[in-house]
């Protein structure tokens, strides 16, 4: 299986030349398609794809800017496609950003992303610090190391499907008053008798935040699949987590970010994300904005549970719209078409033939 390298001539020689000698070590013995330019994303229906991503002191990438607009432009350029992204900074600033917005861009173009898809190298390198130790070597190995080993994964990696997946919805919303749990009332009712679908709700102080445990000690409660907290996270939403093929989010846009619950759900999901890793298990999202900034809560759902938490992420894996009063997101022009289309992309992820 070929691999293709979008890699976008960086503004300066000195941008990318260190990403040019991890690269070469990443695709040694591999056969690949090189794109440096906008103009080439052409045909790319279904391929395997690597972005390597070199960003200057100011964190840009003139180039690159042009891949983006043409990704925005174009929603099915990268349908059916897989991958993953390396960013390599000079700086210590704008890799993470820039990797969540291109992340977002490859997916709304119908690229789907492996779990936990990005490499990130600031301009110290300070971030491969413990990755270094573990693997008793320097940064620089430990750099290596990575995207070598995301190199394999984006070429190969397969998400499997079930006959009766299990899908895990979590979500901090009145039933009464919220927009957005009116979209998933749809959605469900498509995906009933085809998937196996569970709600947890989050409400009015049952989840508290994690408070930042020594790491010995959220690995030692991880390791017995629980939490020093203990709760409703230990009690129903780490079992529910662990028999899930798929969560779905439904994230309300509060002040451009996550709700504060589903927030603490992320911050705790750390102690079982120190026993198992979740590449196994996808994650959706329904994100509605009063009145704009669906794509940062989007964003924030990529980089905390595919980025961090290493969920796969499917093509599309987003509804995101715009709504205010009470009703109006299923009044809103052309709603049923996007949400029957969102649903069938969950039963198309994780159901079986």
């Amino acid at each position: 299986m070929s691999l293709v390298l979008l890699y976008p001539a960086p503004d300066s020689g000195w941008a990318g030349q260190r990403l040019d000698g991890v690269l070469k070590c990443a695709l040694a013995g591999r056969e690949v398609c090189v794109l440096r330019t906008a103009e080439e994303l052409t045909g790319l229906e279904g391929k395997r794809l690597l972005l390597a991503l070199a960003l200057g002191d100011t964190g840009v990438n003139v180039e690159y800017i042009r891949m983006l607009s043409r990704l925005r432009r174009e929603p099915g350029l990268l349908q059916g496609c897989t991958g993953g992204l390396i960013v390599d900074g000079a700086g210590e600033l704008y890799t993470k950003s820039a990797a969540a917005e291109a992340a977002l861009a490859l997916n709304l173009a119908g690229c789907a992303l492996v779990g936990r898809p990005l490499v990130e190298a600031t301009g110290s390198l300070a971030n491969f610090e413990v990755q270094a130790k573990n693997l008793n070597t320097g940064r620089m190995g430990a750099y290596r190391h990575a995207a070598a080993e995301l190199t394999q994964r984006a070429e190969t990696e397969c998400f499997l499907k079930k006959e009766r997946p299990e899908v895990l919805v979590l979500h901090a919303s009145s039933h009464h008053t919220s927009n957005t749990m009116d979209l998933w009332a749809r959605v469900r009712e498509k995906l009933e008798g085809q998937c196996a679908v569970h709600e947890i709700g989050l409400r009015n102080g049952t989840l508290s935040d994690c408070s930042g445990c020594p790491y010995t000690m959220c690995l030692h409660f991880g390791e017995q699949g629980g939490c020093f907290y203990g709760g409703v996270m230990r009690d129903e939403v780490y079992p529910a987590v662990r028999a899930a093929d798929a969560l779905v989010l439904l994230c309300p846009n509060y002040n451009d970010a996550l709700s504060a619950n589903l927030t603490a759900f992320i911050n705790r999901l750390t102690a079982l994300f120190r026993q198992t890793r979740f590449y196994d298990k996808a994650v959706f999202a329904i994100v509605v904005s009063g009145y704009s900034g669906g794509d940062v809560v989007a964003r924030q759902v990529i980089a905390a549970m595919n980025m961090n938490k290493s969920f796969y992420l499917p093509q599309n894996f987003a509804l995101i719209e715009t709504a205010n009063n009470p009703g109006q997101a299923l009044a809103l022009p052309g709603i049923a078409q996007r949400l029957e289309g969102f649903a069938q992309n969950i039963l198309d992820t994780l159901k079986a033939p």
